[in-house]
């Protein structure tokens, strides 16, 4: 058995807990169905055991931490949650004596969410590359200078270290385990189950900005990114997306920036790639890919999407492709 503990703390963020316990607990049951045996045991630990509230108001019932033999676990996970909670748990002195204990013997350590700050209060991740939150990037890098934070990845793997950004990609990073452990098969069909577009690369951005421009309802640009994301093939240089909002190609571009956070061209980039990634999961061809999306030919869809995703467009759709086709 493979023994997967994960820490919480009063004020826990659930779905840091239950979305990778899902995934493990799926991987037992595709290995049941296969006829064999179970690898993943759970167990969930607490500064002192007994019932700990999460942040909704689901109360789990926990093991002290205290209790917890090194041969008990070989995945340790630290869930994370809201400021004055992690606050809580950074200052506990079980939690400081036990987790450096746990995490100099097991196989692999790590956090999902904000979970990061705990270890890192600890000096557990000094000298590592760790993800967390985008809301919380900022505030880790800063108050532990010794942690290189990614501010870009889904979840980060760094020698035994895996950490995970905010809340749902856990089930990520949680599924890239099973497939280390088992193979990409199992990993696929669990996401399947779980009803998963698909299993994300923990190089993919946090940010779509698609949705980032979403979420600013008073967008100047709302009208004209749903227009781009229907019509990625068509030219979409600076000059046509300017004739099209009705300004010159210097007032366009600076307001576009101003407004997305990015310039038109690396925008356009990011939206083509994002669709590429869905349309190759679906098990499309490199050719069609690439003209549907305006980065034909293949060539340059291999290039531009290996240099963002680090790995190339017929890898990332042999991947993939087999659970989306079968899904469908």
């Amino acid at each position: 058995m493979h023994h997967v503990v994960f820490v919480v703390y009063p004020g826990f963020e659930l779905l840091d807990m239950s979305g990778p316990a899902s995934v493990f607990n799926g991987a037992n049951r595709a290995l049941g169905q296969q006829g064999r045996p179970a690898l993943y045991e759970i167990a969930l630990t607490s500064s002192s055991g007994g019932c700990v509230e999460s942040s909704c108001g689901v109360v789990l019932q926990t093991q002290p931490i205290t209790d917890l033999q090194v041969v008990e676990a070989q995945t340790v996970l630290v869930a994370g949650a809201e400021r004055e909670h992690l606050l809580t748990a950074v200052t506990d002195s079980v939690m400081q004596a036990e987790l450096p204990r746990l995490a100099r013997r097991v196989e692999r350590f790590g956090s999902v969410c904000s979970g990061g700050f705990v270890l890192a209060a600890l000096g557990l991740l000094d000298g590592y590359r760790v993800a967390t939150h985008w809301d919380a990037c900022g505030p880790l890098a800063q108050a532990f200078p010794k942690v290189t934070v990614d501010p870009d990845a889904l979840y980060v793997v760094d020698d035994q270290v895996w950490t995970s950004a905010g809340v749902t990609t856990g089930i990520d990073m949680a599924l890239a385990m099973v497939a280390q452990d088992l193979d990409a098969s199992i990993a696929g069909e669990i996401a399947k189950r779980l009803i998963l577009y698909a299993r994300r690369p923990g190089s993919q951005s946090q940010f779509s900005p698609l949705l980032q421009a979403q979420v600013k309802g008073d967008s100047p640009f709302a009208e004209l990114i749903g227009w781009m994301q229907e019509n990625l093939s068509a030219p979409l240089d600076v000059s046509s997306l300017a004739d099209r909002a009705g300004m010159t190609e210097r007032t366009f571009h600076r307001k576009f920036v101003a407004a997305t956070g990015e310039t038109p061209a690396r925008f356009v980039e990011i939206a083509r790639l994002d669709a590429a990634r869905m349309l190759l999961s679906r098990g499309l061809s490199l050719k069609a890919v690439a003209a549907q999306v305006g980065l034909f030919p293949p060539a340059r869809l291999t290039e531009v999407f290996q240099r963002r995703f680090g790995v190339a467009p017929r890898l990332f759709r042999d991947m993939h492709a087999e659970m989306s086709l079968t899904r469908s």
